[in-house]
Order: structure tokens, then C-alpha cells, then sequence
């Protein structure tokens, strides 16, 4: 029923399109009194897409087109509509919410790049779908002016961390005094093997801006309390001793993993607050400061079904070894974070001959530790010893220096960009054993340590050369030198500093655009990018028991050489794009399980000799769609991704001609929202995803258990009501339908939201 279902919704969201590129240049119905309407001219701030006459094909979504369509609690719903993106969000306030691009899955945080204005939030610390998740807290929803999407690798100014987009949130400054407050609760009915409850999330937001003269303030502060539904789901390959309780299961290899219980109930208490300065010199040059501040505490309990001779709720015997105890102590955690970040921008906007512009980052980790108990201590207990990780200092720095030269003035037929880069990632992630874990002392030993640096110095040029009146040449390219140093890494069994390593690279950009006819227009483009190693795929270590994730000094940069030709048309009130894609990748950076001598599993990052991505994605939407008032959107993404050489591979198992882990091969979103009034804006929305398999040779293929990724399709709703300027609410619900999937993590259940905002 759930397959029939899921390509149905694949049916309606293609019919959908469909009906919108043949409706693409349906005129919309006039209302009577058009004639009689004043001219409204609505000057924008241009966006860092058009301010650099980026080349990437992009998808974007404004501050009122995200109020009137989704259910927005953290920053990165904003993205979850917009083609072939999707974010692994597993609850209100996610720490570890990856975005998912057109070629690249959840587990690749380091092939995308995503801003705040001038702010990197990227964790480039990390590849993965934990510590590599974006620093979404840094932002505020209630900032968001409008999210822009560049798809692929072929602006110059980009690292080779672009090769599956970067995604640009411009946030708001105001233009005189004005004053918001916000108030969203949520509540998630979930019900799952023996858990049943209701989870709810509280969310207090509020602004404050204003203009004097040259200085503009905005103050935006944002506190979130949620209850997060179980995200992990424990499981036993063997019987408990002593117990009952336990659910017959298997894992997504089919081996046996009996369900004993939950884990990752998670209790968070979240504080942002974001101070943003500006100052104009004159009206085209204008200096910025943004101070940001981001808190969390949360608290993971855990949820057993195992019962005792009397039939008392119990963890099993005591024990810090077993796998009973080590899945329940290990989803009993605190966890404490604080990060501050800092950018200094300094931009001209004159639009004449130079304009320029240079902008220094700093993001830092002042506190961030998790600490949990070593296993349990008995019925219900867990032993007091314990251990913790602790990433204080770990931090970032980057700085660009920008400029545009156009010679022949503002829409001659040259305009060139240019401009150095540097940034420095340092890790600091060692983990401690403790006699108490709760106050993290006496520390009583030093299990895993992992630290290091790496740095990188660009420079980069771009040209664009409008050869005739419909013909747009874009030719650029990126040279980059990458070192590594102070690597260290430290296991109960090695303990040594890693030599210090460098690299350079240089990454040749092509785009050329032709209107063939008038807003017909067809771009191809041709691009090489170059991703080097991160800290931690170099440097992380950590394990539990014989299950060890080891680190690898000696990996070599990924290389992608990436093709689209994409079409596009803006007849009618809207626009219609296909893209084809095609994405070579040479040592890719791919994380791989294998079988340890002795026992256990060893995972670790290595080089994939080559592997290939491609596929089309066709995007559209339309306003006005028969009549006045509804609008249109959705997207349909194929992609075709295949290991093609993998000699490193030791799993005893062929990989060839296997899937690429983690990246799904069908993806679709339809949106509609029909506006009756000016007060009203009703809005349906439908996402599917298809399953994909998360090991080297595709062996998992067992679909709705812990650990597996599967298909889904996602129906929510929203109806927001603006009474007038100063007075707006709405209600929502997130999966209407209610389906039950994994994404590894068992994900939200049916959810309901309702806003009130007030401006003054």
C-alpha cells in the first residue's frame, strides 16, 4: 500500500508539472480595476546571485512567500520545497540537520556551502550527518529576508565545497523602528512499536530595528523549548538475559535486532540572539558588524521494554559492555553547547567603474561537551562513572576580498570579479573518563583524542562577456593551496602526531547562455571543483567496544568534473526550467563499515577510486494559475549515481556498478497556495523521497527499521491569516497523513503548529 501510494504521489506531482509548463504563458485573469491601480516600484537589494552575475542555475524563496507557505520553525524549513534539496531535520532544534543537494545525500555536509549574508555557517569541520551539520542557530527565522539556491560548482568565487550548491540566506534590516513578537507552539502526536506520547515544542521570538541617520540596528533574539519523539530505536542481536519484553525485529541487513527499547528522548532548551550594526559612510559604501550567540542544553533519556522476573521495568544486568547496556547508556546523554560568531563586512555599491568589498568571519565553540554514563548499574540505573567529549575551542576563521571591474560601465559587454580567500578549521575533540559523568570530574583517564588544522589560501577571477544582445559568455577559474598541520590522534591501541601535508589545486569554470528566442533561454555549463579533506575525516577517532571509527592522515582531495545543460522559459507569470546533469568524481571522500580482524567493524574515510552522478531535475511554478489567486510550484529530480572504481574497497563484496551511498534516485515537491483575499493564504504541500541504501555494496534492503533510509511521502498543510500590518496568525500541520519512516532515525509523526506575530 505505502509503494502504490508513493508512486502515485510521484504521478500527481509529474502531472502537476506538467499542467504548469502548459499553462506558462496562460495570461492571468485581470481584475476589473487594474487600470485604476497606482504604480507600486518596489526597490530591492540585490542578491549575491545577480551583485556577482553568478552563472549556476538557482531556485529562490522570499520572506512572504515562506510565511504564506510553510510551516517554518527553525531556519532550515525555509529550503523544504525549493528542487532537489532536503534537510534531515529530526526534530524542532536539530543540532544535526544536514542538507541533502541534487547529487549529494545527507552524510556529505562538506559538498555544500551555506551562508548567512557574509557569515559561512558550513561546519567544514566535518563530512558527515553529526558534527558537519550547519550551524542553523546562528540564524533566526524572523531575520530571513529571502533564500537563494545555486546549484553546482560554477562560480569561481566558490570553494570546491560547492559541488553540490550553495545555499544563501540574505537576512533584513530595517528601514525605520519596528518591533515584532512571535509565539509558535507545536505538537507531535507519535506512536511507535510500545511508545506513545505527544511532544510539543515552544518557540519565543521577537525583534527590534530601527534607522538613525546612517545607523541602522536590528536585534533579533529567539528561545525554543522542544520535546523531541525517540530518535534512536535500541536493539539486541541477542536475547537479554533474565528479561522479557524485547520485540522480535532484524536490522537493515536482515540480521537479528531485537527492539528493547527507545533512546534519544530529547528534552532542549535553545537560545539565539543575533545583533546586527550598520553604518553608511556615504549612499554607496556601507560597513556592517554581526554578533551572534547561540546556546543549547539538552537532555536524552531513555525508554526500556525489557521487564524483570517481577515484572519491574529494567535496562538488564548491571554492565558497561553488553549491548543491552551500552544502547542504553549511550542514549542517555547531556549536552551542553555555546557558540558566539563575528563578521565585519565593508561593501561598496556604486555600480560604476570598481565596486568592492571584503568581509572577515569567526565562529567559535565556547562550550560544547556531551557526557553520558559508561553502562548500567542495575534495574534502572546507570553506573555514576561515565565518560565525555568536549569540543571547546574548536573553531573557524575565513576572509575574502572581493572586487568588480566593468569596464564598459553598468550593462557593458565585460564585467569581471575577482578576489583572495583564506579560512583555517581548528578541532579540538578529545573524550574523558570521569568517576561522576553527570559533573564531568574527577576525570579518570583519557579514552580517544582527535585535533588538527587545516588551511586554505584562494584566489579566483570570473569574466563575463555578453557577446551579442541574447549570447552571455561566463568564463572563470579558482587556484587553491591546502596544508594540514598539528594533526594528532589518540586510541586505547595508537597515539601519534600526523605529518603535516599540503595540496593545490586549480578548478576551471564555463558557462555560456543563449535566448534562442525571447524568454526562452538555454545555459550550458562545464566545471572542475576540488574538496579537500576535512579535519575530522582526517583526524576523528572514536569507538565503542570493538566498533571503532579510525581516523585516516593520508586521504587525498575529491575532484569532480560536473556538466548541466539547462533550459529555461519565463513565459506567463512564472518560469519553467529542465536541467540535465552530469557529475565525474575522482577519490571520492566516501565513509565505508568493514569487518575488523578479531571481531567488530572498523569504519573509516578513504578514497573511492570513481564514481558517477547524473540525472535531470525540472522545476516549475507559476502565479495566477487559471484564476486570480493560486499558485503553482513542484519539481521532479532522477538521479543515477554509481560506484565505477573502488579498489580500496575490503568488505568481500563487490561494489562496482552499485548505488553511490545515501543519495536517493527519485525526488519530487508540489506546492499550491490559493490566496482568496488579501487576508488569506491557504497552502497544501506534498514531498516524496525514495529509499536508499547506506552501505558500499547495497546490502541493506530492509526498509522501516532503525538505520534504514526509506522512501517517504510527506503531505503538510497551512492556513495563515494576516488581519493587517500588525496582526498575523496561522496553523499548520506537518505530515497530514501521518506516515511512519526512517531516515536512519525513526522521523516526526503527524505534527500540528500554530503562529501568532505582532508588529508594532
Amino acid at each position: 500500500m505505502y509503494f502504490q501510494l508513493s508512486r502515485r504521489a510521484l504521478l500527481c506531482a509529474g502531472t502537476a508539472l506538467c499542467s504548469l509548463m502548459i499553462l506558462a504563458g496562460a495570461p492571468a485573469r485581470a481584475e476589473d480595476d487594474a487600470t485604476d491601480m497606482p504604480e507600486v516600484v518596489i526597490k530591492e537589494k540585490p542578491s549575491v546571485m545577480e551583485r556577482y552575475k553568478i552563472p549556476n542555475t538557482a531556485e529562490s524563496i522570499t520572506r512572504e512567500k515562506l510565511a504564506d507557505t510553510v510551516n517554518v520553525v527553525d531556519p532550515e524549513d525555509a529550503v523544504k520545497y525549493m528542487p532537489s534539496l532536503s534537510v534531515r531535520k529530526r526534530n524542532n532544534g536539530d543540532t544535526q540537520a544536514v542538507l541533502m543537494t541534487r547529487t549529494w545525500g545527507y552524510n556529505s555536509s562538506a559538498r555544500s556551502l551555506v551562508y548567512v549574508d557574509d557569515i559561512p555557517i558550513s561546519a567544514l569541520l566535518a563530512n558527515d550527518n553529526t558534527r558537519g551539520g550547519p550551524r542553523w542557530g546562528m540564524v533566526a527565522p524572523e531575520e530571513i529576508e529571502r533564500v537563494d539556491m545555486m546549484y553546482g560548482p560554477f562560480a569561481a568565487q566558490h570553494a570546491g565545497n560547492s559541488m553540490g550548491g550553495v545555499l544563501q540566506i540574505t537576512t533584513r534590516m530595517p528601514e525605520k523602528l519596528e518591533v515584532t513578537a512571535k509565539q509558535t507552539e507545536t505538537l507531535q502526536a507519535f506512536n511507535l512499536y510500545k511508545t506513545k506520547d505527544t511532544y510539543r515544542t515552544d518557540q519565543s521570538s521577537s525583534t527590534i530595528g530601527h534607522k538613525i541617520g546612517d545607523l541602522s540596528l536590528f536585534v533579533a533574539a529567539t528561545s525554543t523549548y522542544s520535546e523531541a519523539q525517540p530518535v534512536s530505536v535500541l536493539t539486541s542481536s541477542s536475547a537479554v538475559t533474565g528479561t522479557t519484553g524485547a520485540i522480535s525485529a532484524v536490522d537493515k541487513s536482515g540480521s537479528r535486532a531485537d527492539v528493547i527499547g527507545m533512546g534519544g528522548l530529547l528534552r532542549t532548551e535553545m537560545q539565539n540572539i543575533k545583533t546586527k550594526l550598520a553604518y553608511d559612510f556615504t549612499p554607496e559604501l556601507k560597513a556592517s558588524y554581526t554578533l551572534g550567540f547561540w546556546q543549547n542544553h539538552g537532555r536524552s533519556r531513555t525508554e526500556s521494554y525489557l521487564k524483570d522476573a517481577s515484572g519491574n521495568t529494567t535496562y538488564g544486568a548491571a554492565s558497561t559492555t553488553s549491548k543491552a547496556a551500552t544502547a542504553f547508556a549511550g542514549s542517555n546523554y547531556i549536552l551542553e553547547q555555546a557558540q558566539t560568531s563575528h563578521a565585519l563586512s565593508l561593501k561598496s555599491d556604486t555600480k560604476g567603474l570598481w565596486d568592492f568589498e571584503g568581509n572577515v568571519t569567526h565562529v567559535h565553540y565556547d562550550r560544547d561537551i556531551q557526557k553520558q554514563p559508561l553502562g548500567t548499574a542495575g534495574g534502572t540505573t546507570f553506573t555514576t562513572n561515565g565518560k565525555y567529549t568536549q569540543m571547546d575551542g574548536t573553531n573557524w576563521t575565513s576572509a575574502d576580498a572581493k572586487g568588480i571591474f566593468r569596464p564598459g560601465g553598468l550593462g557593458g559587454a565585460h564585467e569581471a570579479s575577482f578576489g583572495v580567500h583564506f579560512d583555517r578549521y581548528i578541532l579540538f575533540a578529545p573524550t574523558y573518563t570521569t568517576a561522576n559523568w553527570r559533573t564531568e570530574a574527577p576525570v579518570t583517564g583519557r579514552t580517544t583524542d582527535a585535533r588538527g588544522n587545516t588551511q586554505t589560501y584562494a584566489a579566483w577571477a570570473q569574466d563575463v562577456w555578453k557577446l551579442t544582445d541574447t549570447v552571455k559568455a561566463t568564463l572563470g577559474g579558482r587556484y587553491e593551496y591546502w596544508e594540514t598541520f598539528k594533526g594528532y590522534v589518540m586510541t586505547s591501541s595508537s597515539d601519534f602526531h600526523a605529518a603535516s601535508s599540503d595540496r593545490s589545486a586549480f578548478s576551471p569554470k564555463g558557462s555560456l547562455a543563449w535566448e534562442f528566442v525571447p524568454q526562452w533561454t538555454v545555459t550550458g555549463s562545464a566545471a572542475r571543483s576540488t574538496r579537500f579533506p576535512t579535519v575530522s575525516e582526517l583526524y576523528m577517532t572514536s569507538g565503542t567496544g570493538v566498533n571503532m571509527t579510525i581516523a585516516n592522515p593520508n586521504l587525498a582531495p575529491e575532484r569532480t568534473n560536473t556538466y548541466e545543460i539547462a533550459l529555461e522559459t519565463s513565459l506567463g507569470d512564472g518560469k519553467t526550467r529542465v536541467s540535465l546533469f552530469h557529475e565525474d568524481v575522482a577519490n571520492a571522500l566516501i565513509s565505508q563499515t568493514n569487518a575488523a580482524s578479531g571481531g567488530g567493524t572498523s569504519t573509516y574515510v578513504t578514497n573511492v577510486k570513481a564514481i558517477r552522478n547524473r540525472g535531470v531535475e525540472l522545476a516549475a511554478q507559476q502565479n495566477n494559475v487559471v484564476i486570480t489567486g493560486l499558485d503553482l510550484a513542484g519539481s521532479l529530480t532522477y538521479v543515477d549515481a554509481e560506484i565505477r572504481k573502488n579498489p580500496a574497497w575490503a568488505g568481500g563484496t563487490e561494489t562496482v556498478g552499485k548505488r553511490v551511498p545515501n543519495i536517493p534516485m527519485r525526488r519530487a515537491t508540489v506546492t499550491a497556495t490559493y490566496r482568496p483575499t488579501d487576508e488569506w493564504a491557504l497552502s497544501t504541500a506534498a514531498r516524496y523521497q525514495d529509499r536508499m541504501p547506506t552501505t558500499m555494496d547495497n546490502t541493506d534492503y530492509v526498509n522501516k527499521v532503525a538505520g534504514s533510509f526509506d522512501a517517504f511521502f510527506v503531505m503538510d498543510v497551512r492556513a495563515r491569516y494576516k488581519h493587517n500590518e500588525n496582526l498575523e496568525a496561522a496553523i499548520g500541520i506537518d505530515n497530514v497523513n501521518d506516515c511512519k519512516y526512517y531516515e536512519f532515525h525513526p522521523f516526526p509523526q503527524r505534527t500540528f503548529i500554530a503562529e501568532l506575530k505582532l508588529k508594532l
